[in-house]
């Protein structure tokens, strides 16, 4: 294990979360909201952009476990990243130029940017268990999501400062400072992407004799992995309580800024809280990396998971800037850990020689599971006139979530990927 490939590794994350803050949770759901969906009624917008998510993660859910077993075919992982990463950093730039009612201009880029964020996620999650061993994953895990939370909460600082303040940055107005943001996502993703393009040396595996399209060997495969995932129960337990809670992680992440404005808080308040959850979870982030290791994983993203639930609760009487700041906070104590534990649980239980077949699957159990949340969130918004009922609905996906997790065995599933328990630690 290099501390360089570590390291280079984990500035991917620093890399793309720009995409994640900037765009998917913090400026551009205003943008939308005031701007592009220009002429729609309050709850539409919100529900438009509830439901561009969806589309979004439809596609890449249908994507993912596709590429991922070319990929793992081929060898071809970082070419795959490279790829959609590009598309989500040229989308980024497109979107400086969408303006008043281009709310389905937004709404197609955003769509186009999500697939490159998470189409990339999907190979750069598969290259966790080659640069870190198995008792480090946790640790490594976490220090990717931190070096993403310190990352995407730079630039979004930034950011914010442009938008607040745009005449120190020889800008007109804070419409076209939320513009060169968009902008300025492509940039920070690119650059900083570098380390990991240039550090990162793929693991060749020996493959079969190619035959066919790479395409009609994808689909064989997905096939094969279908039938293959059977064998080992738990980590297929872990995978759908996986997609259950990611789906309100996910969803409470894309909406939560569009909500706020939904409700009245204010842009300034808005992003300054989002800004408060992603230097929160800095060190949060490497607390449940530490946790995992003290009371083992499972424990520590039970305590992730309830706070969630009374996140979504607050949530529902939330009417202040204040509560939403309050809010801000406790979700950066649980967001990065729950996601990076969840990561590095599966990352445990995969055999040595499926990680870019199984990591499809990963992929597309959090591109499904995404899918769900956001449209429910604006359905249910859309058919009572409230958008607190609609972050409402999300605690279902918490509690269901929750008890298929409390089934799983994690040790169980690491013999059955035929890896040896970790010494001392207690099967849940």
């Amino acid at each position: 294990m290099k501390r360089k490939d570590i390291h280079s590794w984990a500035m991917y994350d620093w890399a793309n979360s720009a995409f994640a803050t900037t765009i998917m949770a913090a400026v551009l759901p205003i943008y939308y909201f005031d701007v592009a969906a220009k002429g729609l009624d309050d709850t539409t917008a919100t529900a438009f952009w509830g439901y561009s998510q969806s589309i979004a993660v439809l596609i890449v859910a249908l994507l993912a476990p596709v590429l991922g077993a070319i990929a793992d075919y081929s060898n071809s992982k970082m070419k795959f990243l490279r790829f959609f990463a590009y598309m989500g950093m040229l989308a980024s730039i497109l979107l400086a130029f969408v303006g008043e009612g281009d709310y389905l201009l937004a709404s197609f880029l955003l769509i186009l940017g999500t697939i490159g964020f998470s189409g990339g996620n999907a190979f750069y999650d598969a290259f966790l268990p080659e640069i870190a061993s198995r008792d480090e994953i946790d640790r490594i895990s976490a220090r990717g999501y931190a070096f993403g939370y310190l990352g995407g909460g730079v630039l979004l600082l930034v950011n914010l400062a442009m938008i607040m303040y745009p005449h120190l940055f020889f800008l007109p107005n804070k419409t076209v400072a939320s513009q060169i943001s968009f902008a300025t996502v492509a940039i920070w993703w690119f650059v900083f992407s570098i380390p990991m393009f240039k550090n990162i040396k793929e693991k060749k595996h020996e493959q079969q004799k190619m035959e066919g399209s790479y395409i009609g060997i994808g689909f064989k495969r997905l096939k094969t992995t279908f039938k293959g995932i059977k064998q080992y129960k738990q980590l297929l337990l872990f995978l759908i309580a996986f997609w259950l809670f990611n789906d309100g992680i996910s969803t409470i992440i894309k909406m939560a800024t569009i909500y706020g404005r939904d409700i009245g808080i204010g842009t300034t308040h808005l992003i300054g809280a989002l800004l408060i959850t992603q230097f929160v979870g800095i060190p949060f982030a490497f607390l449940f990396g530490y946790l995992a290791k003290r009371i083992n994983a499972k424990r520590a993203l039970y305590i992730a998971l309830w706070t969630y639930v009374l996140i979504v609760f607050l949530g529902y009487f939330m009417e202040t800037a204040v509560h939403f700041f309050a809010l801000a906070i406790l979700v950066g104590f649980v967001q990065g850990g729950a996601q990076a534990l969840s990561r590095s649980i599966f990352g445990s239980m995969v055999p040595d020689n499926k990680h870019g077949e199984f990591y499809g699957f990963y992929g597309i159990s959090a591109k499904f599971s995404a899918i769900f949340g956001p449209f429910v969130f604006g359905l249910v918004g859309q058919l009572t006139g409230s958008s607190r009922l609609g972050i409402f609905s999300l605690v279902i996906f918490f509690l269901v979530g929750i008890f298929i997790l409390s089934k799983v065995d994690i040790e169980q599933g690491k013999i059955e990927a035929g890896h040896t328990p970790a010494n001392g630690e207690i099967p849940m």
